[in-house]
């Protein structure tokens, strides 16, 4: 699924060069679930961003599926990302003023979807997270459970090769958590999904296949996880 070789990304802040990734290589297979941990500050998000094609690497390359990223016109990366990537945010990104289906449908409105195709898959995508119930429901009126699970089938709608979840249970309480990250690997599994998740939690962590760790922009991987060991 990708390929990332010597990738590093540098940004500028005032006369100082900041390294958040520093020669990064990876191959993450299709269909893996990769969690990635490390401290604040240490790349995790920037290497998601990159995977996400939210932004470019400043050496090395990325390659999604066989394609090298860096040849692909900015359209044609628009469009992958827009087809191929769902992602899932710490913050859950909803837009407060739409309702729970509408900011899922919102996912969609970029693929010029018909509005009956839409209908169809913003209903499918709220039942396989348990919330067809809540469809017409704003942000304000849900729990913060209900509204990660509303981000997760926005994510899902588009019926993506790749989610990419950035502290998808920060904001959440222990169980709660708990029930999230089980939707998430009861969809990896049915849906066949490449996952990969940043986290500060070991006990979410543990549930992927491999478990990268981050520090100083430089990235190793773990290869000890529970079902690697089974």
């Amino acid at each position: 699924m990708y390929e990332l070789s010597n990738v590093t990304k540098n940004y500028q802040k005032g006369r100082r060069t900041i390294a958040a990734l520093r020669g990064v290589s990876l191959v993450i297979g299709d269909g893996e679930w990769l969690a990635v941990q490390g401290r604040t500050g240490h790349g995790k998000s920037t290497l998601l961003q990159v995977l996400g094609t939210l932004d470019r690497p400043s050496t090395g390359t990325v390659s999604f599926a066989g394609r090298d990223l860096a040849q692909l016109r900015e359209a044609h990366v628009t469009r992958l990302r827009a087809e191929s990537i769902g992602f899932i945010f710490q913050a859950f990104n909803l837009v407060p003023t739409l309702s729970a289906a509408e900011n899922v449908e919102s996912a969609l409105i970029p693929l010029g979807a018909r509005p009956a195709q839409r209908r169809r898959r913003v209903t499918a995508a709220l039942e396989s997270v348990g919330l067809a119930d809540r469809a017409r429901h704003l942000p304000s009126e849900l729990s913060g459970g209900q509204q990660q699970r509303v981000a997760i089938a926005r994510a899902l709608v588009k019926e993506p090769r790749v989610l990419l979840a950035d502290e998808p249970t920060g904001n959440l309480d222990e169980d709660t958590r708990d029930e999230i990250t089980a939707l998430l690997e009861k969809l990896w599994r049915d849906l066949g999904l490449t996952l990969v998740l940043v986290t500060h939690d070991s006990a979410v962590a543990r549930r992927a296949q491999r478990v990268a760790i981050m520090h100083k922009g430089r990235l190793s991987i773990r290869h000890d996880t529970r079902r690697a060991a089974q």
